[in-house]
């Protein structure tokens, strides 16, 4: 004789209107998962995120001396962004066009300016 199995998942129904849908539809798509992923992580996400901003921290008195200490403490550089902070911004790289070629600036500028103004 078998036993009846336990549901490990329970449903969850909601009504939305077409457009939230559609939005929902492609952004499961362009993270290639189906709807009911996409909805399930968000939601618990969110669920978390809200727990988390409510949960409260708790430590000993000798933790948050600790803890207190650290934050008052002086910083000390994490080498890895220092790493990245010297690093040229892909932005700023002599292979791509910079701000200043593709916006005129100093005396072109400042006669455009002045052509608008006298145009009002």
């Amino acid at each position: 004789m078998s036993r009846p199995v336990e549901r490990k998942a329970h449903p969850l129904s909601m009504r939305l209107p077409e457009t939230d849908i559609a939005i929902i539809d492609r952004a499961a798509a362009l993270r290639g998962r189906s709807r009911t992923d996409f909805v399930r992580d968000a939601t618990v996400r969110a669920a978390e995120d809200a727990l988390m901003e409510t949960t409260p921290i708790r430590m000993s008195p000798a933790g948050f001396k600790m803890f207190m200490a650290a934050l008052s403490g002086p910083a000390a550089p994490v080498p890895e962004m220092v790493e990245l902070f010297k690093r040229t911004a892909p932005w700023e790289s002599k292979a791509s066009p910079s701000y200043t070629d593709a916006a005129p600036r100093g005396e072109d500028a400042a006669k455009r300016k002045s052509r608008a103004g006298k145009r009002r």
